[in-house]
């Protein structure tokens, strides 16, 4: 299953949405939209570290990171990249902006 599927499925059943995954737009303002607050943010990093595996320093916990599935796929890529930005700023790095550090 796609990381994204899986995130959207995550999602659907964490915060009571009433919708299939296929209807969640991978850009849709999860933020703005009421989805996640605050706590659900916390929430979502305590499962993205379990499911896949990631340490996520806590300045990586920034709005933007999380704001849609896209950002939070985007997030795991480099949050789960080898060397020196996994699990650290980096992943803030590369998760806003699509570049990653050498």
């Amino acid at each position: 299953m796609a990381r994204t599927t899986q995130i959207k499925k995550y999602l659907i059943e964490q915060f009571s949405l009433e919708i299939q995954p296929d209807e969640l737009a991978d850009d849709y303002d999860l933020l703005a939209g009421g989805v996640i607050d605050s706590l659900g943010l916390l929430t979502l990093v305590s499962w993205l570290e379990d499911t896949y595996g990631l340490n996520v320093d806590v300045l990586d916990v920034a709005p933007d990171n999380f704001r849609s599935v896209r950002a939070i796929d985007a997030f795991c890529d480099a949050a789960s990249a080898p060397g020196p930005a996994a699990g650290t700023t980096g992943a803030t790095e590369a998760a806003t902006t699509g570049a990653r550090r050498p």
